[in-house]
């Protein structure tokens, strides 16, 4: 079974309802470098992915440059898509989807909104034909559908990974088992701390 190191990215400038796609602020640009210092003192090689956003793209780069290779986009790993509402109107979406089933986000969600549970099941069948071990820089609700399949559980959130956390998982076919759980800390989502 391919091992996959699920990487959560580094501190941004800007919080998810300010900015939908913000690099990464300078805590975050050191926390970058000493995550890639962690994964290259622990593992060989191998593929990185890396979700299209800016804040994973950049806490990819220092990881990219100590392994001279390209982290290739992986669109099945971005962050969840918001529904269409204001951006300033994201906070309060989030929150409550947060503390909800993926059930119950699909059925409160706005008119015109994605299919979550769709969202959810591209994203661990896209795993399931990964055929490397593979470094994955991604999100927090990302991570959670990973850790919650393996858990078989239904909640948004089952996991609180922290920026740069580092969460490893095997996949198969049919299943997907926790390695090892990365650093925890109460989510900063909704806010820059």
């Amino acid at each position: 079974m391919p091992r996959l190191y699920f990487v959560r990215h580094a501190r941004p400038s800007a919080n998810w309802g300010e900015e939908p796609d913000a690099g990464l602020d300078a805590t975050g640009l050191e926390q970058a470098e000493a995550a890639a210092q962690t994964l290259a003192r622990t593992l060989q090689p191998m593929p990185i992915y890396t979700s299209p956003l800016r804040r994973c793209r950049e806490t990819a780069r220092p990881l990219e440059q100590l392994w001279q290779q390209t982290a290739q986009v992986l669109e099945a790993v971005a962050e969840i898509p918001s529904p269409p509402v204001h951006l300033r109107e994201r906070f309060r979406w989030l929150k409550q989807a947060m503390e909800g089933t993926w059930q119950e986000l699909r059925d409160s969600a706005p008119p015109n909104s994605p299919d979550y549970l769709g969202w959810r099941e591209t994203l661990l069948s896209s795993l399931a034909t990964m055929a490397h071990d593979s470094v994955i820089f991604s999100h927090y609700i990302a991570i959670n559908v990973v850790v919650g399949a393996a858990q078989s559980r239904d909640e948004v959130v089952c996991f609180r990974p922290d920026h740069t956390s580092i969460t490893s998982i095997e996949v198969a076919a049919q299943s997907v088992k926790v390695v090892e759980l990365g650093r925890e800390r109460d989510t900063t989502i909704l806010t820059r701390g």
